[in-house]
């Protein structure tokens, strides 16, 4: 089996697009934009914050970063409970470690808000270590992130599990196949056209490649 088996978070291991799409809206309506399209803030699910309130709205990087820090002015007072985990996603996590590899996870979202999800949900105790980025901007891509990790834990046998296509590539720069899942929040072909190994539709599907 992998040995080192690194998971993306959002979309990956829990649901967390209503608590994201919805402090999305708080600060772009906190900036003057209004917006209606609630499935356009589909995209804001995975990759950084910053780049995604530039690229939506047009505005420069300061103007965006203000807007990420009116995000998370709703996301950490509310946000942070509207999300659940996919189901089976957390128990394969345990019994994957249980079969002696290491497990952890990577992503792009602040490392103090996964934790805190995981640990209110409790499914901390799931994972061997929990990686992000910082409020600071520390790692504000996730290469970075897998990067400190794979150093951790190891580099052979060790792969990605994700649903964007942000996961794909930073699984790419970090030399490591990427398996995506189905359930989270890429668009149709979006996985494979960027180069995942395999798209799997079930936590039983995923955990028999895990397994090879």
């Amino acid at each position: 089996m992998y040995k080192t088996i690194l998971f993306d978070f959002d979309g990956t291991v829990f649901d967390t697009g209503e608590g994201i799409m919805k402090s999305v809206q708080y600060a772009a309506e906190a900036y003057g934009y209004h917006e209606p399209d609630w499935r356009a803030l589909r995209r804001f699910v995975g990759p950084p914050l910053v780049e995604s309130f530039a690229k939506r709205y047009g505005v420069d990087e300061e103007t965006a970063r203000g807007m990420c820090a009116k995000y998370r002015e709703r996301y950490s007072e509310k946000g942070l409970a509207e999300c659940s985990a996919y189901p089976g996603v957390v128990e394969l996590a345990r019994w994957l470690r249980g079969q002696g590899a290491a497990v952890a996870v990577a992503t792009g979202k602040p490392t103090a808000f996964a934790v805190d999800i995981l640990r209110n949900n409790g499914a901390l105790d799931a994972f061997d270590d929990v990686l992000g980025s910082e409020f600071d901007g520390t790692r504000n891509h996730k290469w970075e992130t897998m990067e400190i990790l794979l150093d951790k834990f190891g580099r052979e046998d060790a792969v990605m599990v994700g649903d964007r296509d942000n996961d794909v590539v930073a699984a790419q720069r970090c030399s490591i196949p990427c398996i995506g899942v189905s359930w989270g929040y890429a668009e149709p072909g979006e996985l494979l056209s960027t180069g995942a190994e395999v798209v799997v539709d079930s936590v039983e599907e995923l955990k028999n490649i895990l397994m090879r």
